[in-house]
């Protein structure tokens, strides 16, 4: 039986089903995912096996490639959000993790360019933490 795996966009405008298995869950640190994201790093599963569908909201969605890179990423025009892509000429499907709604059973298997981590990334274990906003 083939999983399937749906998402959205923090608006609801677009949403989609991913039909098949993730082979890969990478959390990249390159200069480039950090800008994607605002973040320390993206969360993005990867397959080249699997089915994008979109749901609703496909005329919301735009991609911006960066010149001469192979580096994409789609969004959803009215909130901003993260979505998949098709990349690699439609051989391989990109999905941000966060944008998923369906739990996952793939696990992040390794942290990659890790020479291009933020400074300020390293040695977090010890801050505190907080199941919600600190008091």
């Amino acid at each position: 039986m083939t999983s399937i795996t749906a998402g959205s966009c923090l608006c609801g405008d677009v949403k989609f089903e991913i039909s098949g298995a993730f082979e890969n869950f990478f959390l990249c640190h390159c200069t480039r995912c950090r800008k994607d994201t605002g973040s320390a790093h993206a969360a993005n599963l990867f397959s080249s096996t699997a089915t994008l569908s979109w749901i609703s909201g496909i005329e919301s969605v735009r991609s911006y490639k960066v010149p001469g890179t192979r580096h994409e990423k789609s969004f959803c025009t009215s909130c901003g959000s993260a979505v998949p892509s098709l990349q690699l000429e439609g051989a391989l499907v990109v999905v941000p993790a966060g944008s998923l709604d369906s739990a996952i059973d793939i696990r992040p298997r390794a942290h990659i360019c890790l020479a291009s981590r933020a400074e300020w990334d390293a040695g977090l274990d010890n801050i505190p933490k907080f199941n919600g906003l600190p008091g």
